[in-house]
This record gives C-alpha cells, structure tokens and sequence, in this order.
C-alpha cells in the first residue's frame, strides 16, 4: 500500500503542477524530497492499522497532503534523517502559505476524479486493445471494476514475461561482458559474487560460459597461461588439480566442454522451471550438442528429435547463442556459416538474435546430420524434410541465421537423397 501512495503522490503533484516539474509558484516551494520525506514520517508514525484498515489509497492520500499542508502553513518540514533541520526555505512563507491553501482543498473526491479522468486514461493506453477499449465508459463503479481487474489480470500474465526478458538480457550481457574482457581471478570472484546474490540460474550460466571460455582460449594459446584460472576453478568446484596437470591439451578441452555442457543442462532445467509457463524450453539441447561433437549420433538423434516434437508448434521457444564460445561444441559447416554472416553483415553483431538461432533450429539442424552419419533411409529424410518446412514458415524473415542453418539443412538432405 505504501509503495502505491507514494506513487500516486508523486503522479499526482507533478501532473498538476505542484511540485518542481512545473513552471509555478507551487513548485518552487515543493519538491519530489518533500513527498518522500512526507511518505517516510507517515511510515513510521502511523500504525499498521492505518493503511490497512482504510483501504482507500486516495483517502490516504488526501490525508498526507492535508498533513503536507499543515507543515506548509508552519513553515517546518522536519527532516527525516537530520534532526532539527527544515527543508522549507524560511524566506519563501508567501508560496508556502499559497500552497498550504492548494493542498487542503483537496480532498477524495477530487483525488478519485483525477485518478478515473487522467490517471488510468493515461495508463490504459500500455494495455491491449481489449482492455483499452473497457476504459471507455467507467461511469459506474462495477464497470470501473471491470476494467481495472481486466488491467490486473493482463499484467499478471505478463510478469513472467518481463522477468524472462531481463533474464535473457542478463544472459547475454554476462556473456559479452567474459567475451570482450575475457576473465581473470579476480574478475571471476567479483562476478560469481554479485551473480550468486542476483540469480541461481545465471550463476550456472557464468559457470558453463567460463569453462567454454577457458577451453577455447587453451585450445588457441595453451594451458600455461591458463593455470590460475583452472587453479580456482578447481578449488569451486572440487576438482583435482593433479588429475588437470596430467591431461595434455586435448583432453583437458574436452573435460572442460563436458563440465560446461552439464552446468548448460542445469541452467535449462532451472530456466523451464522458472519460465516454463510463458515459453516452451527443451533442457537437452546442449546435450545433444555435445552428443554430436562426441561422435554419439544415435543418442543425439534421440534427443533432438524429442525436441522437435516438443518444439514444432510452440508458441514461444528460446534461443541457443552462436558465440565463439558455443561454436566449438558445433561442426564446421555451422561455425562458418555464422562467420559468413558476421563478416557480410558486421551490423548483426548488435542484435542479440543475429548470433542465435532457436532450440527448434539448432534440433532439426542436428537431427539432418544424424540422420546423414547413421546413413537413414530417405523416409527419415523425408519426415525431417517435413518439420524444415515448417519451422521456416513459423521463423519471421529477420531471423536470418535460422533461415540460412534451416536452408543448410535441407540442401543437405536434398543432395543426399539425389546421390
């Protein structure tokens, strides 16, 4: 209830002109600082009671600025955190007296006018057409309760939503963030810190990232310089740090790829369980990635065709990145077609979905080339000829990198089955 209050005390004084984003007497007297500290007082002087029992927030409201306006008329506004201080300016009595007198003759009528006639108008405007249009006649209060519980149920709906796009975003962000700074000791204590205290999910996402990180940058420069960094690692996660310095370069990728893909899998789960409602999200696909890298075709052909099934008409799906990092679980055709489009278009490097493609994409794209190591009958290659189709009709034309790993695969299938 308090946060509401103060709220629509801030709305309200600023829209009708009585604090300092207006040209007026009023504002000059008043500010944004005063509304505070008038909500921090109430806060602590007024009993539990008293906000919950008079479940009117503009009666509420209508109550501080006539408390407002007494301290107008008295010319104190007493400071909530510096005792003895006044906020109002001892030569400005002729605006405060002015303005006391504004502030009490409103009362909740006048608050209730102004939250039906420019509040919620101006505020229905963000909501779907339908629930826009029940603004249009608010002239009773059972319609007026219609329409604002058609508003309540809207947002409701759509707080998963939000959520996933600020987690999507963090995703990402975490990932360019290790990409161009790439990471050190101390880097790596700071981030896991502030993610552990953020969220679970991502903690797992900046786990898997660095250990795909450090297994390219090995790959490319050697273990040497990649030590300490392992050192910590090893010490998070109980690894043994004997067993890493027995492996050659090979191997020790490859034990870093596998630790990735399994903190990848519990991001996924921790991802469907979290956003499971609003998009429908596959937990194995990095999986089956890995799968394929390892050779194990039919394992991966299992996977991604349960995700195809899952996938094909889903109203939602995610995305899986196409970073270098992910690109080293993928085959070369996939890697250079990315490459192509960065370098023939350096401008998709901005968007985050010109360097991912969908869980359904990433499926099917495995699915055709299982299908091609195990040599399947050219009825297989019909069937995922089939879900290609279909999966280009439901991308929308500025997904390009789905459409081009799409169109790969099924020039793959097309060749194999005119050989």
């Amino acid at each position: 209830m308090q946060q509401i209050v103060y709220h629509l005390l801030r709305v309200f004084m600023k829209t009708e002109q009585l604090t300092e984003s207006a040209n007026n007497s009023g504002s000059r007297t008043l500010s944004n600082y005063h509304i505070k500290t008038l909500m921090l007082w109430a806060c602590e002087l007024k009993p539990i009671s008293w906000w919950t029992d008079n479940f009117s927030f503009t009666a509420i409201c209508a109550d501080l600025l006539h408390i407002l306006s007494q301290w107008l008329n008295q010319g104190y506004c007493p400071h909530y955190f510096i005792a003895g201080c006044n906020l109002f300016d001892p030569n400005d009595r002729a605006n405060q007296i002015l303005a006391a007198e504004q502030l009490s003759k409103i009362d909740q009528g006048q608050l209730i006018e102004w939250f039906c006639d420019s509040y919620l108008q101006k505020c229905c405007q963000r909501c779907p057409l339908t629930v826009f249009r029940l603004f249009g006649d608010i002239s009773t209060s059972e319609k007026l309760w219609t329409a604002t519980s058609a508003v309540v149920h809207w947002r409701q709906s759509n707080v998963k939503r939000d959520s996933l796009l600020a987690f999507q975003f963090a995703q990402v962000s975490v990932s360019i963030v290790i990409s161009e700074d790439s990471v050190t000791v101390r880097s790596y204590f700071v981030l896991m810190k502030e993610l552990t205290k953020l969220d679970s999910g991502l903690r797992v996402y900046f786990i898997a990232f660095i250990c795909l990180h450090v297994a390219r940058k090995i790959s490319i420069e050697g273990s040497d310089k990649w030590m300490t960094v392992l050192d910590v690692l090893c010490g998070d996660f109980h690894w043994k740090t004997s067993l890493l310095k027995t492996m050659n370069t090979s191997e020790l990728v490859d034990f870093l790829q596998k630790s990735a893909v399994q903190h990848l899998t519990t991001f996924r789960q921790i991802e469907a369980r979290e956003f499971g409602s609003v998009v429908t999200i596959v937990t194995t696909d990095f999986e089956a990635m890995y799968a394929f890298k390892g050779g194990d075709y039919q394992h991966c052909l299992q996977l991604s065709t349960q995700n195809v099934r899952t996938l094909l008409y889903a109203d939602e799906i995610p995305n899986v990145p196409l970073f270098p990092k992910f690109l080293q679980l993928l085959d070369d055709d996939i890697v250079s077609l990315t490459a192509l489009t960065l370098i023939a278009n350096p401008e998709c490097r901005d968007e985050f979905r010109n360097f991912s493609i969908t869980q359904l994409t990433l499926s099917l794209y495995l699915m055709t080339q299982c299908h091609l190591k195990l040599r399947h009958p050219v009825t297989s290659m019909a069937q995922t000829l089939d879900c290609i189709e279909i999966a280009q009709r439901r991308h929308p034309l500025v997904c390009t990198l789905d459409h081009l790993t799409l169109k790969l695969a099924e020039r793959k299938i097309l060749t194999y089955i005119c050989i």
